[in-house]
């Protein structure tokens, strides 16, 4: 069997405590994992949420390599909170991270290999419909991994 990743995407809604129920594909990944702890981080305009193991790989490179990016550090290392998974197989995430990007209730979740990215569902749709826009752009970069 391959390796577990964080794939596709689904909608949800924020419950008024700000409760996220994980979609049971990304919870199977955290199981084999062997953790139900995300680091949650403010990333410009999303949340990234990663497995525990994944943001101390992070953490690890920036220690080592990050020297010029201390503001970076500061926004992102000082605003992570780690997110534990109920019962139920939600997260909750802090208000203050919620209103650092905007998330009000509709959100959309979607699997980025090793992390889980979390948009506000309007801002989601911009996103995507400028990466859409400029899918040309993006050809060398496939080429060169010899996906075209």
């Amino acid at each position: 069997m391959g390796q577990s990743r964080f794939r596709s995407r689904t909608e949800h809604i924020l419950d008024a405590k700000g409760r996220l129920n994980l979609p049971t594909r990304f919870r199977d990944v955290l199981r084999e994992l062997g953790s139900d702890i995300l680091m949650i981080a403010p990333w410009k305009d999303h949340l990234r949420a990663y497995p525990l193991a994944e943001w101390e790989i992070l953490e690890t490179k920036l220690l080592t390599h990050g020297g010029e990016l201390g503001s970076f550090v500061r926004y992102v290392v000082g605003g992570v909170s780690e997110c534990v998974l109920d019962k139920q197989g939600r997260i909750r995430l802090p208000p203050d991270l919620r209103t650092d990007v905007n998330l009000d209730k509709e959100v959309v979740l979607t699997g980025m290999l090793d992390w889980i990215e979390i948009w506000d569902k309007d801002a989601w749709y911009r996103e995507t419909a400028t990466t859409r826009e400029g899918f040309e752009n993006h050809k060398a970069n496939l080429a060169k991994l010899g996906i075209l």
